[in-house]
């Protein structure tokens, strides 16, 4: 089976060979290895993906809790390689309520197999979606709606999530939480279409160009910005010439957006496709 380790905190030396040597000792074999030192901030990141012998799996977990004790490194072990159970799912959200309903009612009607677990906010718009579907609800916000992004990864290790779904959640996640769930766990909706139309304004930057063909993109979120190709899909749609933006707007918000999520997350959780080496593959 596959595992995925992730390890961050404060930079030091000798930080990564006991992660090496714990699995490689367990007969793993390595399949990717990612380091980053953020010197600035004096942090160490690393990602180790291995193939191991599945009974194997809780010793990996409990030689990565020993490097943890010893190092003071925060240190994730997971696997895609789900079975027994269905995908547990973390759902973050603003404002829009659009794509979190859709990808709700695709689980309630089993299009997409998975669990949300849990409903996390920077603003409390959407806590009645959550209510509607007897999910789990957690505001990590202060009143002016800057979220406290340690609690919105404690949230996801206390409820073992499995993904992350960054559903129009309008706030940026810093390296070390990309880090922390690193791997191909964190999917994020952009209402436009990459890589002609990042930033906030997509839909008025493409009315700008003139453009008739509009777009979202759902795509796993990487510890470096602008790092490549991790697009799981994009849909579009396209307009006569002369409509007007809020029209738009409206159009793509209300249709465009929940499908390309739902059909994004739907690939991931059925094992159709993942990121490695930064990079999304086909599995199936």
């Amino acid at each position: 089976m596959q595992v995925v380790i992730t390890a961050v905190g404060p930079d030091n030396r000798g930080l990564a060979d006991p992660i090496v040597h714990s699995v490689t000792e367990l007969g793993a074999n390595i399949g990717e290895i990612q380091m980053y030192d953020h010197d600035q901030e004096s942090v160490f990141s690393m990602l180790t993906r291995v193939d191991i012998d599945a009974d194997r799996r809780e010793e990996v977990d409990q030689q990565m809790a020993d490097v943890a004790k010893s190092t003071g490194l925060s240190v994730r072990t997971w696997s895609p390689n789900i079975s027994g159970r269905k995908p547990r799912l973390a759902i973050c959200v603003t404002f829009r309520p659009e794509t979190p309903l859709a990808l709700l009612r695709a689980i309630r009607d089993g299009h997409v197999k998975a669990e949300p677990s849990v409903m996390i906010g920077n603003r409390d718009k959407c806590r009645h979606l959550a209510e509607q579907f007897g999910v789990p609800w957690v505001n990590i916000a202060d009143q002016s709606g800057a979220p406290n992004d340690e609690q919105l990864i404690d949230v996801c290790d206390q409820h073992e999530v499995d993904y992350i779904v960054l559903a129009r959640y309008m706030r940026v996640l810093p390296a070390s939480s990309c880090w922390k769930y690193a791997g191909g766990r964190i999917i994020n909706l952009h209402h436009g279409l990459l890589p002609s139309f990042p930033g906030i304004r997509p839909y008025h930057e493409a009315f700008a160009s003139r453009m008739l063909t509009y777009g979202a993109t759902c795509h796993f979120i990487v510890p470096e910005l602008d790092a490549g190709n991790q697009i799981i899909y994009q849909s579009t749609f396209t307009v006569p010439p002369g409509v007007e933006c809020d029209e738009i707007v409206r159009r793509g918000q209300e249709d465009n957006e929940p499908h390309c999520l739902v059909e994004g997350v739907r690939r991931v959780v059925d094992g159709e496709v993942r990121l490695h080496f930064n990079r999304v593959i086909a599995v199936k």
